[in-house]
């Protein structure tokens, strides 16, 4: 480009509205986002960032001290109060996190291996890593 092309308008004083104040750069700069690259990266690394735990594996007592506990619990479900302690898989990623529930037992289904708790909660015996009396 020469020069002389534009020189009727080069010298002139820039322009700053009356009406309207001036954009922050910070904001000037957020008007590209739409137009990034990396669109719902952000929400990938959360998702990464995001800590799972291992499910414990019982030993033969511990398993052993569970199946009593559970005999106990089938034998006297509407007179004890129990706090189970369970694992609950997740649904996007390996491993899960453990949940405590306190309540009653309403029922325990022997064929689906599941204990229901009068709370609403279905508890697969197989996730369970305690049970103790309340």
């Amino acid at each position: 480009m020469k020069e002389r092309d534009y020189s009727d308008i080069l010298n002139l004083p820039h322009h700053v509205s009356k009406k309207h104040s001036q954009m922050p750069i910070s904001d000037r700069a957020a008007q590209f986002a739409p137009f990034a690259a990396l669109t719902g990266h952000s929400a990938a690394m959360k998702e990464t960032e995001r800590l799972t735990e291992d499910m414990v594996q019982l030993t033969e007592d511990e398993t052993y001290m569970l199946n009593e506990k559970l005999q106990f619990v089938l034998e006297h479900k509407d007179e004890v109060q129990v706090q189970i302690t369970y694992f609950v898989p997740d649904e996007r990623k390996e491993g899960g996190r453990y949940e405590t529930v306190l309540g009653y037992v309403e029922k325990i289904d022997r064929f689906n291996k599941k204990i229901r708790i009068r709370s609403g909660e279905n508890i697969s015996v197989c996730d369970i890593i305690s049970i103790n009396f309340v």
